[in-house]
């Protein structure tokens, strides 16, 4: 099985939200009130990833050797981490880790000094705390979303 990592282009949008939309459904809003679901389900609408990928965000795709997106890392402004997601047939593999070094890598190699954001879902923390970050406050919850404010420093 051959993985392959590249920049994410408009044409990918599509694969994006068709991969990220039913593992939010699954894995995130079961640990967000109700009330917020349809509003961050329509934030990774095709349209909307459309969106991020030709304005501050910056997209890697995991491609697996049918060409299937199965794995992709966003980034806005080089150091707030927007999306992970990996489709639940890979996960488990170090795809994450793989996505997070490749992104890494792209936002050092643009002026980030090596301090970086995540709003971790509940049941993604440990994957984030494997990568350096720490929680910079305990579960919040704004307006029904609930997350849990991480930041890395100095990941160069």
């Amino acid at each position: 099985m051959n993985i392959h990592i590249r920049k994410a282009t408009v044409i990918d949008a599509k694969g994006v939200s068709t991969l990220i939309i039913p593992l939010t459904k699954k894995y995130v809003c079961p640990t967000c009130e109700g009330n917020v679901h349809e509003m961050l389900l329509n934030s990774m609408s095709e349209e909307n990833v459309t969106n991020y990928l030709t304005e501050n965000y910056s997209y890697h795709v995991a491609i697996d050797d049918h060409a299937q997106i199965i794995g992709v890392i966003g980034l806005r402004d080089f150091s707030h981490l927007y999306h992970l997601f990996v489709h639940e047939n890979y996960q488990g593999i170090g795809l994450s880790r793989r996505l997070w070094n490749e992104a890494k890598t792209e936002c050092l190699s643009n002026g980030n000094t090596g301090n970086f954001t995540v709003n971790s879902a509940l049941n993604s923390e440990s994957t984030y705390l494997s990568f350096g970050f720490k929680r910079v406050e305990g579960v919040r919850n704004r307006e029904g979303m609930i997350d849990i404010p991480m930041l890395l420093q100095n990941a160069c």
